[in-house]
């Protein structure tokens, strides 16, 4: 790190105080600073990679005149991130003379924790749904619990006391949080809507004006956003970075803005909301939605990031591949659009110019006679990684292909769109044949590696069985046993 650049002072607040803190590294987490410089030792460092749930605190931010209210994972936010916004630990919740708050003396009640190390990350994460919904007035089901605790791992207590504690938070006395003076104290620290920082080594611009600029300026500064994947290149592989450019509080692009034919998504837009505004186009993308990590991962995530990084296992790519998104790169010298998977050239490698950034995805709307569904396999069924990823997207008109667009993920070094599978459909009838063929086509087009989470002869043979699926289940077939079928085709 470049000595003689300052190190911009962070400011949030916590507990009804603002707390600031000088001189901290722009590679320093957030897990890092509650635990060594604010002696906050609640918040536990379990896994370091934003699975297990045991470092999650709250976070809170001003849109307009309310706070929004996130669960994220300390261990992978870089405390810079923090700046200008709320934060709550687990030592934040109980009231002065020691009575617990709803999310703590739920757990207490239904018996929800034993040896107790991924309790405070579940009391976070109870906080968070407390906020978002009990206060709200909104009902936490059974469901609802199960999926925003997905984040979250405990391997003592199990989770059936802890699914209780969820749904009596609201049985007990109310908790309520004093958001206008909260929203006060948020304004006086908020920072300057325009410009940048001279010289600063970690730079959080929060116009599209200011980030070009930096990145114009700084093409050699490391492009951060919810910092759930470079995060664990400072935890596990302990990279320290001289220059931080965080695109996350660029306002134009934490925007969704909708259009007749498509809907413009910002990059800096969180993954949580992003899904949202996919799943009220396309309701059957709601489970595959809430697969994507856990809630708090989602929380802090990007979508622009996750397309950024390029990972052949992200799962929004093969989706986003057979919804026809673009994607549009911005520079001071202007924007270009192209395909989304036009941007990638190689494993983890894109085609964007040092002072170009991502800065939108552009998705069509759903059209008549769209048939799309994306399947998702992994060896936990939450808050896993995928080993094969799949999106079929056809149009179907008459009992004839009429338009096939897949994407899949896992089977290359990059996502990709299955072409050669998309022109064996495409101007075919809709039959078992025609998917019998496009099955073989499928498997030949690609040729997936070995690796921990698959072999590449399970790859190519789960990509065909998942055409097959997508066949059984247009035919209104349920609870479809892959298996039994193929050998019953053997057979006859």
């Amino acid at each position: 790190m470049d000595i003689q650049s300052p190190l911009k002072t962070i400011q949030f607040v916590r507990n009804g105080e603002v707390i600031s803190l000088a001189n901290v590294p722009p590679s320093r987490t957030l897990l890092e600073v509650l635990r060594e410089d604010l002696a906050c030792t609640g918040t536990k460092e379990g896994c370091g990679e934003g699975d297990c749930g045991a470092c999650t605190v709250v976070v809170g931010e001003a849109e307009g005149d309310h706070l929004s209210y996130r669960a994220i994972n300390s261990c992978i936010k870089l405390a810079h991130s923090m700046d200008g916004q709320a934060l709550w630990t687990v030592e934040d919740l109980a009231t002065p003379d020691g009575r617990l708050h709803p999310a703590q003396q739920a757990l207490v009640d239904c018996h929800g924790s034993q040896c107790g190390f991924c309790t405070p990350g579940f009391v976070m994460s109870l906080f968070g749904m407390y906020q978002n919904h009990v206060c709200q007035g909104r009902t936490i089901t059974r469901e609802l619990a199960q999926e925003e605790l997905s984040g979250n791992l405990c391997r003592c207590t199990g989770y059936r006391p802890i699914l209780d504690a969820a749904q009596q938070m609201a049985t007990l006395p109310p908790v309520g949080i004093d958001e206008a003076d909260l929203l006060s104290k948020l304004k006086l620290i908020a920072p300057a809507p325009q410009g940048l920082e001279a010289n600063s080594t970690y730079q959080s611009p929060r116009t599209l004006a200011a980030l070009l600029q930096a990145r114009a300026e700084q093409p050699e500064a490391q492009l951060v956003a919810g910092c759930t994947d470079v995060g664990l290149w400072v935890t596990k592989m302990h990279m320290q970075f001289g220059n931080v450019l965080d695109v996350s509080k660029v306002q134009e692009l934490r925007r969704i803005e909708d259009y007749e034919h498509h809907i413009a998504i910002g990059a800096a837009v969180p993954l949580a909301d992003a899904f949202a505004a996919l799943v009220q186009d396309r309701p059957q993308l709601r489970t595959f939605a809430a697969r994507f990590a856990g809630l708090p991962v989602r929380n802090a995530g990007t979508l622009g990031g996750n397309v950024a990084n390029g990972s052949p296992i992200g799962d929004t790519m093969p989706l986003l591949i057979a919804l026809g998104a673009n994607i549009v790169l911005m520079s001071q010298r202007g924007h270009r659009e192209m395909p989304l998977e036009a941007l990638y050239t190689g494993y983890r490698k894109n085609l964007m110019a040092k002072d170009e950034v991502l800065a939108w995805i552009k998705v069509p709307r759903p059209t008549p006679g769209e048939k799309l569904k994306v399947y998702k396999i992994s060896k936990r069924y939450d808050d896993d990684i995928s080993a094969v990823c799949l999106a079929v997207n056809l149009h179907i008109s008459e009992g004839q292909v009429t338009r096939a667009s897949i994407g899949a993920g896992g089977v290359a070094a990059t996502p990709v769109r299955a072409r050669q599978t998309e022109a064996a459909l495409s101007g075919q009838p809709w039959t078992l044949r025609t998917v019998q063929q496009a099955i073989s086509t499928l498997r030949a087009e690609f040729s997936p590696i070995s690796d921990m989470r698959a072999s590449s002869s399970y790859r190519s043979e789960v990509l065909g069985n998942l055409l097959q699926r997508f066949w059984l289940e247009s035919q209104g077939l349920q609870q479809i046993n892959l298996e039994s079928f193929v050998l019953e085709e053997e057979v006859s």
